[in-house]
Protein backbone atom coordinates (compact mmCIF):
# COMPACT_ATOMS: atom_id res chain seq x y z
CA UNK A 1 0.00 0.00 0.00
CA UNK A 2 1.00 3.43 -0.77
CA UNK A 3 2.85 5.46 2.07
CA UNK A 4 0.09 8.05 3.79
CA UNK A 5 1.84 10.72 3.87
CA UNK A 6 0.13 14.22 2.62
CA UNK A 7 -0.86 15.88 5.72
CA UNK A 8 -4.28 17.98 4.93
CA UNK A 9 -1.96 21.54 4.16
CA UNK A 10 -0.07 19.38 1.56
CA UNK A 11 -3.07 18.45 -0.12
CA UNK A 12 -4.45 22.14 -0.04
CA UNK A 13 -1.07 23.48 -1.64
CA UNK A 14 -1.43 20.87 -3.92
CA UNK A 15 -5.06 20.79 -5.42
CA UNK A 16 -5.61 24.46 -4.63
CA UNK A 17 -8.59 23.81 -2.35
CA UNK A 18 -8.84 25.60 1.33
CA UNK A 19 -8.49 22.99 4.18
CA UNK A 20 -12.36 23.75 4.72
CA UNK A 21 -12.66 22.36 1.92
CA UNK A 22 -10.99 18.88 1.91
CA UNK A 23 -12.37 19.05 5.81
CA UNK A 24 -16.11 18.95 3.71
CA UNK A 25 -15.05 16.63 1.03
CA UNK A 26 -13.79 13.94 3.70
CA UNK A 27 -17.38 14.80 5.66
CA UNK A 28 -19.31 13.16 2.09
CA UNK A 29 -16.96 10.34 1.90
CA UNK A 30 -15.35 11.77 -1.15
CA UNK A 31 -11.60 11.24 0.07
CA UNK A 32 -10.80 8.93 3.22
CA UNK A 33 -7.84 9.54 5.00
CA UNK A 34 -5.95 7.54 8.16
CA UNK A 35 -4.83 9.05 11.29
CA UNK A 36 -1.04 9.22 12.29
CA UNK A 37 -0.41 8.33 16.22
CA UNK A 38 -1.32 11.74 16.62
CA UNK A 39 -4.49 12.06 15.43
CA UNK A 40 -3.39 14.24 12.39
CA UNK A 41 -4.91 13.30 8.84
CA UNK A 42 -2.74 11.88 6.30
CA UNK A 43 -3.33 11.50 2.54
CA UNK A 44 -2.71 9.28 -0.18
CA UNK A 45 -1.06 10.80 -3.24
CA UNK A 46 -4.08 9.76 -5.06
CA UNK A 47 -6.10 11.92 -3.61
CA UNK A 48 -4.90 14.33 -4.91
CA UNK A 49 -6.56 13.18 -8.67
CA UNK A 50 -10.12 12.72 -6.49
CA UNK A 51 -10.17 15.92 -5.18
CA UNK A 52 -8.79 17.22 -8.51
CA UNK A 53 -12.10 15.14 -9.49
CA UNK A 54 -14.55 16.44 -7.67
CA UNK A 55 -13.61 19.90 -8.36
CA UNK A 56 -14.03 19.40 -12.33
CA UNK A 57 -17.67 17.90 -11.52
CA UNK A 58 -18.43 20.51 -9.38
CA UNK A 59 -17.70 22.93 -12.42
CA UNK A 60 -19.47 21.00 -14.56
CA UNK A 61 -22.58 20.94 -12.65
CA UNK A 62 -22.55 17.75 -10.78
CA UNK A 63 -23.94 17.31 -7.59
CA UNK A 64 -21.51 15.92 -4.39
CA UNK A 65 -23.81 12.83 -3.99
CA UNK A 66 -23.45 11.78 -8.21
CA UNK A 67 -19.46 12.43 -7.64
CA UNK A 68 -19.94 10.15 -4.47
CA UNK A 69 -21.72 7.52 -6.35
CA UNK A 70 -18.81 8.10 -8.99
CA UNK A 71 -15.61 7.85 -6.48
CA UNK A 72 -17.70 5.03 -4.64
CA UNK A 73 -16.42 2.80 -7.92
CA UNK A 74 -12.94 3.75 -7.06
CA UNK A 75 -10.90 1.19 -4.51
CA UNK A 76 -9.93 1.69 -1.24
CA UNK A 77 -6.70 1.12 -0.22
CA UNK A 78 -4.28 1.87 -3.32
CA UNK A 79 -4.12 4.17 -5.84
CA UNK A 80 -6.88 3.74 -8.59
CA UNK A 81 -5.13 2.33 -12.08
CA UNK A 82 -5.87 3.65 -15.30
CA UNK A 83 -8.79 0.68 -15.93
CA UNK A 84 -10.32 1.96 -12.45
CA UNK A 85 -10.59 5.71 -13.80
CA UNK A 86 -11.65 4.18 -17.78
CA UNK A 87 -14.65 2.35 -15.77
CA UNK A 88 -15.66 5.26 -13.82
CA UNK A 89 -15.87 7.71 -16.70
CA UNK A 90 -17.60 5.12 -18.34
CA UNK A 91 -20.37 4.83 -15.57
CA UNK A 92 -20.66 8.20 -16.21
CA UNK A 93 -20.69 9.32 -19.79
CA UNK A 94 -24.51 8.34 -20.50
CA UNK A 95 -25.37 11.33 -17.85
CA UNK A 96 -22.80 13.78 -19.54
CA UNK A 97 -23.70 13.17 -22.59
CA UNK A 98 -27.33 14.17 -21.61
CA UNK A 99 -25.87 17.29 -19.99
CA UNK A 100 -24.33 18.27 -22.87
CA UNK A 101 -27.14 17.65 -25.01
CA UNK A 102 -29.60 19.63 -22.69
CA UNK A 103 -26.85 22.50 -22.51
CA UNK A 104 -26.53 22.66 -26.36
CA UNK A 105 -30.48 22.98 -26.78
CA UNK A 106 -30.29 25.85 -23.76
CA UNK A 107 -27.57 27.42 -26.07
CA UNK A 108 -29.33 26.97 -29.30
CA UNK A 109 -32.45 27.91 -28.29
CA UNK A 110 -31.72 31.16 -26.47
CA UNK A 111 -29.15 31.89 -29.32
CA UNK A 112 -32.09 31.51 -31.92
CA UNK A 113 -34.76 33.47 -29.67
CA UNK A 114 -32.18 36.23 -28.46
CA UNK A 115 -30.46 36.38 -31.30
CA UNK A 116 -32.60 37.51 -33.84
CA UNK A 117 -34.16 39.93 -31.47
CA UNK A 118 -37.61 40.14 -33.13
CA UNK A 119 -38.97 39.41 -29.94
CA UNK A 120 -42.05 37.66 -31.55
CA UNK A 121 -44.19 36.10 -29.21
CA UNK A 122 -45.75 34.06 -32.96
CA UNK A 123 -42.67 32.85 -34.41
CA UNK A 124 -40.37 32.79 -30.98
CA UNK A 125 -38.46 28.86 -30.34
CA UNK A 126 -39.60 29.55 -27.12
CA UNK A 127 -43.14 30.20 -27.29
CA UNK A 128 -45.49 27.87 -26.05
CA UNK A 129 -49.16 28.85 -27.36
CA UNK A 130 -51.85 26.83 -25.43
CA UNK A 131 -49.55 25.54 -22.90
CA UNK A 132 -48.93 22.50 -25.99
CA UNK A 133 -45.84 21.69 -23.94
CA UNK A 134 -47.70 21.27 -21.01
CA UNK A 135 -49.06 17.65 -22.32
CA UNK A 136 -45.74 16.63 -22.56
CA UNK A 137 -44.92 16.78 -18.61
CA UNK A 138 -43.80 19.55 -16.03
CA UNK A 139 -40.89 21.73 -16.40
CA UNK A 140 -39.20 23.67 -19.22
CA UNK A 141 -39.91 20.77 -21.61
CA UNK A 142 -38.28 22.72 -25.12
CA UNK A 143 -34.85 22.68 -23.16
CA UNK A 144 -34.86 19.60 -20.30
CA UNK A 145 -35.88 16.89 -23.34
CA UNK A 146 -34.75 16.18 -26.76
CA UNK A 147 -38.69 14.93 -27.61
CA UNK A 148 -40.43 17.22 -30.80
CA UNK A 149 -42.97 19.28 -29.06
CA UNK A 150 -46.42 19.45 -31.14
CA UNK A 151 -46.87 22.51 -31.09
CA UNK A 152 -50.80 24.31 -31.46
CA UNK A 153 -51.44 25.38 -35.02
CA UNK A 154 -48.18 23.35 -36.34
CA UNK A 155 -49.76 20.25 -37.41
Amino acid sequence: MAKRGLSIGDLAVRTGLSVSAIRFYEARGLVHPDRNAGGQRRFERSDIRRLSFVMIAQRMGLTIEEIGAALSGLPEGRTPTKRDWEQLSQKMRAGLEDRIAMLTRLRNKLDGCIGCGCLSMEVCALYNPDDAAGENGPGPRFITTDESIKRAGTD
